[in-house]
């Protein structure tokens, strides 16, 4: 069977090590091949990025310059529209049709997946991945918690290309963009939340000095 491929998403505003140590850690334990970082363009549930585009896939670049087992993929920058990870999976399996994609999800993400733009089909098109911290419990709708346990994952479904829901628990690392943005705006260090790299980037370009 081909190589299995992770798939992050997010806006990366800034990339930090609760994104990386995660990805890390779902990708040694699923034994995946590498996962790809995919920076959202407009993100359809978030407010806009602090940092533009280019200045955020810069940060990603920098960050993952010598890490092996990851790669920066700039797919949805280079799409018109909003980014729908509907559109991206399809992209991926245009470019990836014999290899098991897993999309790596928090647990507040999954639980809004029934708002997501055709998240019914996504599974048609990836595994997904729901990223746990230790004794972190998850309160799921009717239909969601039916759909979650119709496609639970068991140890032999590594085989399929898609369509299990892969339940993985991680280091807890309670770090969040924007509490790094926040920080910066009030004039504190980033250091130790998010790669050396990115941070020389930040300060260089004076992003999130007015984190308003």
């Amino acid at each position: 069977m081909a190589e299995a491929i992770g798939v992050l998403g997010g806006t990366f505003d800034p990339v930090h090590f609760g994104h990386l140590r995660s990805a890390l850690e779902v990708s040694e334990q699923l034994n995946l091949a590498h996962v790809r970082l995919i920076p959202s363009a407009r993100p359809p549930h978030r407010n806009e990025p602090k940092a533009n585009t280019q200045q955020r896939l810069m940060m990603l670049h920098l960050a993952m310059k010598n890490a092996d087992g990851f790669i920066v993929d700039d797919r949805e920058l280079n799409r018109d529209g909003v980014s729908y990870t509907v559109d991206t999976l399809i992209s991926l399996r245009e470019d990836f049709p014999d290899n098991p994609l897993y999309l790596l999800l928090g647990t507040d993400a999954f639980l809004g997946i029934q708002t997501w733009h055709q998240w019914q089909r996504l599974l048609d098109l990836a595994h997904i991945v729901v990223i746990r911290r230790p004794d972190e419990s998850m309160t799921m709708s009717e239909e969601l918690n039916t759909w979650h346990q119709q496609y639970l994952a068991v140890a032999d479904d590594a085989q399929y290309l898609a369509g299990k829901i892969w339940p993985v628990t991680v280091t807890q690392l309670a770090i969040s963009a924007t509490a790094i943005r926040t920080a910066i705006s009030a004039g504190q260090s980033p250091q130790f939340l998010l790669p050396d790299a990115a941070i020389q980037l930040i300060n260089q370009l004076g992003l999130y000095r007015n984190n308003d």
